[in-house]
């Protein structure tokens, strides 16, 4: 007998119309229950800085029937484990668990995310974790060049502003703010839940229908976040501790809702920074060995995406890498790309995509992040809007966003 086929997203909808999307991987070996939520640091006010990631910390803490550490000791003896991100857009809370396991684990799961206990003393001891992961945070010098590139670059968005938040702001932080900050976000119209993976004939949806998401109120209407408008520019900046000069560059593209632009943009930061056969890398480092290393990396986001790129050379290359980086950005605007370097970048990201859909956790994932944001759950789109693009169109249409002279950028130097 064969392997069997995947199933595709089924979506549902509960009374209160939070989606919940059902992905049946019957080879997969684990059931992947993954809760997302438009509640990242970009939700915050000024005065909740850091409130989002601090209440990631603060989920697993334990709610009204579950006591700090009992989550995580019931999802171990079920054979599973767990993890939270909190990113600028959004925030979410996945489980990896055995199938047998799987109902209880949701059950778990949602009580612990949607009822928080938030209590006082464990809050203050959450609060010195998250200190301290911010020092660490401080401590290093690559980090913080960074952090000052988006603020610099992203000024009065929160796109600038760091996701650990600001240090005064968490020390002003308290469990009525932070509660009022969960009431405000995690509600129907701003979440979503997938699972993905083994999940079998079992009818999921019955018990959801009288889970506590299916009573979670709809969130008032809030305004999202300003359009990013990036701000092209030039600064330099002494670190302490850093061991090797960098030059960072960040640029802006189109948002994460334009799926085929993405497509685009992928294509891009991977024919000119995936690989020593990429433009940049074989020009910078293989030929010229300007720099240790080059990356140029996508970051899909919702106001407005980002593309950075770090070099990372000796101090007084910088002005060389710089120039070179230019020449290679010119030379692509001017000359055809060669069917060997198209072949090779349609093959990376392709072959990056169809990976992400073997494994139940990275499947859930893709479609958690579609689904919260209302896009199609389509999840062999991105290998045929790939099929649109071709080198010229990729010259044309995003080739000029990379422009040098659009870009912020940061030469970060030992101090």
């Amino acid at each position: 007998m064969g392997t069997p086929e995947p199933v595709g997203p089924i979506r549902h909808s509960l009374a209160n119309a939070v989606p919940v999307v059902l992905v049946e991987r019957p080879e997969a070996p684990l059931v992947c229950i993954d809760f997302w939520c438009r509640a990242g640091s970009a939700a915050e006010t000024p005065a909740e800085s850091g409130i989002a990631h601090f209440l990631e910390h603060m989920v697993f803490k334990g709610s009204a029937s579950l006591e700090p550490g009992g989550f995580d000791l019931r999802v171990e003896a079920l054979g599973g484990s767990s993890n939270a991100a909190t990113g600028f857009d959004d925030v979410h809370f996945h489980v990896l668990i055995p199938p047998e396991g799987a109902a209880e684990a949701l059950e778990l799961l949602l009580d612990l995310v949607l009822e928080p206990r938030l209590d006082p003393s464990e809050f203050q001891m959450e609060r010195q974790v998250v200190l301290e992961e911010l020092a660490q945070s401080e401590d290093q010098p690559e980090e913080m060049a960074l952090q000052q590139l988006l603020e610099l670059a992203c000024p009065d968005h929160p796109y600038g502003e760091p996701i650990l938040g600001r240090r005064q702001r968490l020390l002003e932080h308290d469990p009525a703010r932070m509660a009022a900050f969960h009431s405000r976000t995690y509600g129907a119209g701003g979440c979503a839940l997938v699972l993905s993976g083994a999940i079998g004939s079992r009818d999921w949806m019955t018990p959801l229908a009288s889970s506590r998401l299916a009573a979670l109120p709809a969130l008032s209407v809030i305004a999202p976040p300003p359009a990013l408008a990036l701000q092209p520019g030039q600064e330099r900046l002494s670190l302490p501790r850093l061991e090797s000069a960098r030059l960072l560059m960040a640029w802006q593209l189109p948002p994460a809702n334009d799926l085929d632009a993405i497509v685009g943009c992928d294509l891009l930061t991977t024919l000119l920074a995936e690989g020593r056969r990429s433009r940049l890398v074989a020009r910078l480092r293989e030929e010229l060995r300007l720099v240790e290393s080059i990356d140029l990396d996508l970051h899909a986001l919702e106001q407005g995406s980002l593309a950075l790129l770090e070099a990372v050379c000796e101090p007084e290359q910088l002005p060389a890498t710089r120039r070179a980086i230019e020449e290679v950005w010119v030379a692509l605007m001017d000359e055809p790309v060669t069917a060997a370097e198209w072949s090779r970048t349609t093959r990376l990201v392709g072959n990056g995509h169809r990976f992400s859909l073997e494994a139940a956790g990275s499947v859930a994932a893709l479609v958690g992040n579609q689904v919260l944001w209302d896009r199609p759950l389509d999840l062999e789109a991105p290998l045929r809007m790939m099929e649109r693009w071709c080198p010229e169109r990729i010259q044309r249409e995003l080739l000029p966003l990379l422009a040098p002279s659009l870009c912020f950028s940061l030469e970060a130097v030992p101090a």
